[in-house]
């Protein structure tokens, strides 16, 4: 009897050798979907996308999609990864896929990234700031539960795709903005210097706050805007923002002549 020992890079190697791409990726999925499936920091490691250890993304993830993992969602993901090249990228969609067992993936990306397609993950190919585009995507899908913003990370883009795509999320979705430092970061339309103002994605974001009181204006000539109506919270973390979308109609617990008064003094 011949004993043989097989180490972990001898056994990576066999299967290039012997399996397809989509034999490796469903035995992956397998594999992680027992041993981690509700721990996103390993998932986030085991898939060697840059949401844990470069940044620590995963555990905010883990607290605001814990209760959703197991529901029926559309996930959209806009950024695939890998740049240019037509196969490299595409972990964050299979982290996603293994992590929400139910839920179908989707995934946006500026270059052609048909090679990441398999069960459960669709891809398209066009730009995040191209309405036409975005609003043909949606069609398609039908209705989208989370949208993840890993794209360029130029603060003019993550600002005009939120403004396209979050009144076309589901009406209780989330959508979250990954990489928000660019904002201070000039080659990404940001700046350390004017750290008000509304074209980066911190200061614009940081307006919308106060959309969340509009009930406590009082101002007879201000009119809420859908994001005023249509966002109940906000959560910030380093570099990252989750937005809930819902409807934001509790009115205000004062009556409007005290309200007034209130102001007025």
């Amino acid at each position: 009897m011949v004993n043989v020992t097989l180490n972990r890079s001898t056994v990576k190697k066999l299967a290039k050798k012997f399996l397809t791409r989509e034999q490796i990726s469903f035995i992956r999925e397998i594999y992680y979907s027992v041993v981690y499936p509700t721990n996103l920091t390993k998932l986030a490691t085991s898939y060697k996308t840059d949401k844990w250890n470069k940044h620590w993304y995963a555990q905010h993830y883990q607290k605001h999609f814990e209760p959703l993992r197991k529901k029926k969602l559309n996930i959209l993901e806009i950024g695939i990864g890998g740049y240019a090249n037509p196969n490299k990228g595409g972990a964050s969609l299979r982290m996603w896929r293994t992590y929400f067992p139910k839920s179908t993936i989707y995934g946006i990306d500026i270059h052609e990234k048909k090679a990441h397609e398999e069960k459960r993950i669709r891809t398209f190919q066009g730009s995040q700031t191209d309405v036409n585009f975005l609003k043909e995507v949606i069609k398609e899908i039908g209705q989208v539960d989370i949208i993840v913003d890993d794209g360029s990370h130029i603060n003019e883009h993550v600002i005009k795709s939120f403004e396209i795509l979050f009144p076309m999320l589901s009406k209780n979705g989330i959508y979250v903005i990954e990489d928000t430092q660019t904002s201070y970061w000039k080659k990404f339309g940001g700046s350390r210097y004017d750290l008000n103002s509304n074209k980066t994605i911190m200061e614009f974001f940081k307006n919308l706050c106060d959309g969340l009181n509009y009930a406590e204006f009082s101002s007879p000539d201000y009119i809420p805007k859908y994001f005023d109506k249509h966002i109940v919270s906000m959560h910030f973390y380093h570099n990252l923002i989750f937005i809930y979308k819902g409807e934001n109609n509790e009115g205000s617990n004062m009556k409007d002549e005290r309200l007034a008064k209130l102001i007025s003094d």
